[in-house]
């Protein structure tokens, strides 16, 4: 290895799509934006991936195959004025030597709506091409006029063997060994992030460096990564994933996976009352009257974490998963609730029948409020258009 001041990510980035790991379903024979690159015909784009699944390396190949001048910008430092000079820039170099300029903006859901909008002509008449690269759900995070001018790829999570390929360059370029378990150590904590499990090659390599052609073990490796990397973004969409997985774990009464995906959040330090909120939710919407008891167990887990907190109060939350998890499920009150507010929403205010209007003035009594009410009446007490519905099944 040449001394190099470049991160070894960089250092090994792929130039073209032959050197390219993973997203096959995109670069592969018959992959879209092979097709988009071979045919000269770029259209905007939006990345969304996890980290390391090569958004960043896939934006430069497109460049360099299809003679692009490359920009790169992250969200997090550019300003609108830097926007606009890049516009004016590509707009001169589109005219004087037919140049496209691609604009690559990473961590695009950072761009708020009044910054995103500026972006709207020029990628409408073609003047930049853009590709915006996020971890977030552009559904949520790109606003609607820009998001119907690209086109959306999703990029995937590399795969075991994708990794050990990116591995296997990342060892052969350090000139380093590692031993088997060591390398499978590396993958299981890199969770599918390239750019992660080059990095802990890189130190792995610094810190051996006075052990030269020596086998590396897993303890070597466990010291560089320190700690196993879990992606979750409390504000984004692996967030939505797990706590859906979660309400879904309990409601098939699956406890091992609802016990797994609640420690998923704990790790992450997920906000303890976020979850015990849920399950109070939970209590009523799924659970309801097969066991009413199941509402006082959710708010007390509330409770208990509102009084405890963490790294207790985790505790606490899986004696309410379990509980919940196993309980008998019925969702009749929440159905019936929905099914009365598609009427309620339908037919709008329908008037209540007298006799069970509360008659509070004299002539509310004299015109008929209240008049022929019994306490405990068989009859049926929904207003004249809805008479004979049943919400409660």
């Amino acid at each position: 290895m040449e001394s190099s001041l470049k991160p070894l990510a960089e250092e090994l980035r792929p130039k073209n799509l032959k050197e390219f790991v993973g997203q096959e379903h995109l670069t592969g024979e018959n992959g879209i934006i092979r097709k988009l690159i071979e045919s000269d015909q770029l259209v905007s784009m939006i990345f969304w991936g996890p980290p390391g699944s090569g958004k960043t390396t896939l934006a430069r190949i497109i460049a360099n195959a299809t003679k692009s001048h490359f920009v790169h910008t992250s969200a997090v430092t550019t300003t609108i004025d830097e926007v606009r000079k890049t516009v004016k820039e590509a707009k001169e170099r589109l005219q004087l030597y037919q140049q496209k300029t691609i604009f690559f903006l990473d961590e695009i859901h950072r761009f708020n709506k009044a910054q995103q909008d500026a972006f709207l002509p020029h990628v409408e008449n073609g003047t930049i091409t853009l590709i915006g690269a996020t971890t977030e759900n552009p559904s949520f995070e790109v606003i609607g006029p820009l998001l119907s001018r690209c086109r959306v790829f999703v990029l995937k999570q590399l795969e075991t063997k994708e990794l050990s390929k990116i591995i296997e360059r990342g060892i052969k370029y350090l000139n380093i060994k590692i031993n088997k378990a060591g390398i499978d150590f590396l993958i299981e904590s890199s969770n599918g992030d390239a750019r992660t499990a080059l990095n802990i090659l890189e130190l792995i390599k610094l810190i051996t460096e006075n052990q030269k052609g020596k086998t590396i073990d897993l303890d070597v490796l466990k010291q560089a990564a320190q700690r196993e990397f879990l992606l979750y973004d409390k504000k984004g969409e692996e967030h939505f994933n797990t706590i859906s997985a979660f309400i879904k774990s309990m409601r098939a009464s699956n406890t091992d996976a609802a016990l797994y995906y609640l420690a998923k959040m704990v790790e992450a330090g997920e906000d303890p009352l976020f979850i015990a909120r849920r399950m109070v939710i939970f209590s009523s919407e799924d659970i309801g009257i097969a066991l009413p008891t199941a509402l006082v167990v959710a708010n007390a887990v509330f409770r208990a974490c509102e009084t405890i907190g963490y790294p207790e109060c985790a505790i606490n939350l899986a004696h309410g998963v379990v509980y919940l998890s196993k309980a008998p499920k019925n969702r009749s009150a929440y159905n019936g609730l929905r099914a009365a507010q598609e009427d309620v929403r339908k037919f709008g205010n329908l008037p209540i029948p007298f006799k069970i209007r509360n008659p509070v003035t004299k002539l509310m009594k004299d015109i008929g409020y209240g008049e022929g009410y019994e306490k405990y009446t068989k009859e049926d007490l929904l207003p004249e258009k809805l008479k004979g519905k049943k919400y409660f099944q």
